[in-house]
Formats: C-alpha cells, structure tokens, sequence
C-alpha cells in the first residue's frame, strides 16, 4: 500500500480509502490510485487484513440438491450478492442431509473462520437443527421465514402458488389439479398449501394431487394418466422441468394445451418462454434473494442487526399454456 501510495503521490489513507470504497475521494485521486494499483500489480494481503480486523471477508454457504434449478439458482445468487458486498464464498455441498452432516459442514466452516454462513437445504428438519447448534457467527437460513431463534429469507412459496391457481380460476377453471414436489421438500409443502389455499378461498374442494419428483420424465409419465383420466381441465405443476415432460405426455396423447387442460409451471426457468406452447408460470428472482439474504447476513455481522426475516415475492408470467376451459 505504501508502494501505491508513493507512486500515486498520495497518503497510505487514501489508499485505503478507495480500496474500501469510501465516498470522500475525488475522481481524479481514485482514478490516479486505481492506476498505480494497476501498475504495481497490488493486491490485498487478506490474511494480514484479517488478523488486524478479525474478519476473513469469507461466508460460508451450506448447501444440498445442488443439481435442481431452485437450490443452484438460488446459489448462485448468494455467490454473486456476496461478491458484490466484497466477501469471499465457501461452499459446502452435501450429499446426504442429516443432522450429523448438517452440523459437521458447520463445524467445518468455524475452522475456516468465516464470518457469517447461508444454509440452503431444503428440507424441514433442516431449521430444527440449526436451532439446536450454537454457532459462533451470524447464520441465515434459506426457506425460513425468520424468528428470534433464526433468521431467514425466503421466496414467498405460498404466494407463488396461490397466484398460479388464481389464474386458472380467474380464466373459469374448478377442476384444477397439481402435480406437486417430493413432500420432504420445503418449497414442495408451501407450493400444495398455496394450491389449497386458492381452492379454498374460492369455495372447491382440492382435487387430484399426485406428487412428483421435479424430473422431467415424472412429469411426462404422470402426463399420462392425466391425459388418460381427463379428470381435470387445469394442471398446477409444481416446476418448469415437471411441466416439460407434462407437454410432451399430452402432445402424444392428443391433448390439446391449452384446448383440453391448461397448464402452469413455476420457476420460470430461461427455457420455458420457448416450450412448446410456452409456459405459463411464476417466476421467482433468485437475484434479489440472493441479496436479501447476504444483506440480512451483513447486517448481522457489521452492525449486530437483530433483523430476523427478508422475503421475496415471486411473480405470475402468463404466456400460452393457460386459456378458459373447453366448454364440450
């Protein structure tokens, strides 16, 4: 820094400054940093910086289901919000969840020193664990709704359902039945509690419900018994990959989308604008929970915030697969 600092003909504070991105520095001295910093090759010593602050400017993220759309995307926002805010990511995957592993992966991050930790794994008993360890630095859970025991930021699941069946109803449907997630899984549960909350609310009883396993050839072949019961003129399907192979079911068995059953995906995933028809569905930003949940985290470290809840709604995208039922 002090080699920057001569080259540049500025104090070591000014340094400091910009590499801190502090907003009492001129254009021109930034600029003028910025370019010895360049030329010089500088590069932060982080363990130094870490023994004068006590921070490792590290978060660890605990994760499981890595392959399926909702847990990468919602990685990748967690990665990507961190990075933005200037820490370093930790990632921990697990191939079996349990409690020991669970608490193991934790163990291992307070050796790594981190200095808070996002947990993404999506099933229920996941939140009781956490609430039984005591950990040594701030921790958000992803999925939880957040209380005083642990702090959580979520997508409003619920809602996101909830907003799909309005839909079908909205367009004449009462026949609307949903192609859930594996039952262990948290999205899953809130998506079925959407799905009979909007059902309720408009005086029907929940239908057909089958429950999936978020592939696509699940999805084409419980397609298939759908296509061959016709007891529905509306399919909630709980994501966009199940809905895929649901297309591809109806389009072999003659069924016409949306002529015959409309359907709804969620997720949104960049391909489902270009199925075949495209997709209806509700789209969750897993951007913005990504920075909801690193900013409930930071806050907790920076300033000992007490803030125990950040939510992110998800929003309806209403393309071709959704049309008033048939009236033969």
């Amino acid at each position: 820094m002090e080699d920057v600092a001569r080259v540049a003909g500025v104090s070591h504070q000014t340094v400091s400054r910009v590499l801190n991105n502090h907003p009492n520095v001129s254009s021109k001295t930034r600029e003028r940093v910025e370019q010895a910093i360049t030329e010089l090759g500088y590069r932060r010593n982080t363990a130094a910086r870490s023994l004068v602050t006590r921070r490792s400017q590290t978060i660890g993220v605990l994760g499981s289901e890595l392959a399926q759309y909702g847990p990468s995307h919602t990685l990748l926002g967690v990665q990507q919000a961190a990075r933005d805010a200037g820490y370093f990511v930790s990632v921990a995957g697990l191939r079996e969840v349990t409690p020991e592993t669970i608490k193991d992966a934790l163990a291992h991050f307070m050796d790594q020193g981190v200095d808070g930790i996002v947990v993404t794994v999506p099933h229920p008993g996941t939140f009781e664990v956490l609430k039984d360890v005591t950990s040594q630095v701030p921790l958000v859970a992803v999925g939880s709704v957040g209380d005083e025991e642990l702090a959580g930021a979520t997508v409003d699941q619920r809602q996101g359902a909830r907003l799909a069946v309005e839909h079908l109803l909205d367009l004449g449907h009462r026949r609307i039945g949903h192609l859930s997630g594996p039952s262990n899984w948290i999205d899953a549960a809130a998506r079925i509690d959407g799905w009979r909350d909007a059902l309720d609310a408009a005086g029907i009883e929940p239908g057909t419900l089958i429950e999936g396993d978020w592939s696509a050839e699940c999805g084409y072949r419980e397609g298939l018994k759908i296509a061959a019961e016709r007891a529905v003129t509306a399919l909630f399907v709980a994501n966009d990959q199940m809905a895929l192979g649901v297309l591809r079911a109806f389009h072999e068995a003659g069924v016409q989308v949306p002529g015959d059953i409309s359907l709804v995906g969620f997720d949104d995933q960049p391909e489902s604008a270009y199925f075949i028809p495209p997709l209806t569905t509700v789209a969750q930003d897993f951007e913005e929970l990504g920075q909801r949940c690193i900013g409930l985290l930071l806050d907790r470290i920076e300033s000992g915030s007490t803030g125990t809840a950040a939510t992110v709604n998800p929003r309806l995208v209403v393309r071709s697969t959704t049309a008033p039922p048939p009236t033969k």
